[in-house]
């Protein structure tokens, strides 16, 4: 398949990817979210962003399936934004992305480094593999439309 086949009529899923997610603030909101953050007032607090900025994103978040508004048990007047399946579903885009960040910025020395709750060891970085196991990298991919995967299983 020639890479300058047009993106929309391959299925690719990257354009929907980036309407839902694709500008820094819905990013933030998410690593929030991550950290534990449900309140309105808390994101605007932690995140420093304008409050009509913070309403949009959150709606847009909400309206595609990546958190939930759901009123607050010990206040039915506030609200609480929590991630659904679907958006902690990011969180491996989300990790890739810091980790990509830290390596290739200058001056990223992270007070927090996120550990595995079993052991207390950084997790390892975001990578690709096969279906095998193997680690593979960008020379090791190719596209393949899926009516013509072949069956490696029956030989």
């Amino acid at each position: 398949m020639g890479i300058r086949e047009p993106l929309r009529e391959l299925g690719c899923g990257l354009p929907h990817a980036l309407e839902v997610m694709g500008e820094r603030w819905s990013f933030l909101i998410l690593r929030a979210a991550f950290n534990g953050l449900v309140h309105f007032e808390e994101f605007s607090s932690e995140l420093g962003i304008a409050r009509n900025i913070l309403s949009g994103r959150l709606a847009n978040l909400v309206e595609h399936g990546v958190m939930e508004r759901t009123p607050c048990e010990d206040d039915r007047r506030k609200v609480e934004y929590r991630l659904t399946e679907k958006g902690a579903a990011l969180l491996p885009a989300m990790l890739a992305l810091r980790q990509w960040g830290e390596r290739y910025t200058d001056n990223v020395s992270p007070e927090l480094v996120l550990v595995d709750k079993q052991d207390g060891l950084p997790i390892a970085p975001i990578t690709m593999h096969a279906h095998d196991g193997r680690e593979i990298g960008w020379d090791d991919l190719m596209w393949q439309r899926a009516g013509e995967l072949a069956d490696q299983r029956g030989g």
